[in-house]
């Protein structure tokens, strides 16, 4: 009787941890926007290496928006 308690614990623990380990999260990163940032930061590496001072930082566009 103990035995079957123990072992049916122990089944439902190994169970739980399988269905938990299965869990994904998908993130989306917008491929425009990680380019475009990836260009503005190539730039701005560019410009410090001409002696150039950083640029002022300008406010990012909201989600969907154009510049």
């Amino acid at each position: 009787m103990m035995a079957e308690t123990i072992l049916r614990r122990a089944v439902l623990l190994a169970a739980g941890a399988i269905v938990a380990g299965c869990v994904t999260i998908n993130i989306y990163f917008p491929a425009a926007a990680a380019e475009k940032a990836a260009d503005r930061i190539i730039d701005e590496v560019w410009q410090l290496k001409d002696g150039a001072s950083p640029p002022a930082k300008q406010p990012d566009a909201a989600p969907g928006e154009t510049k």
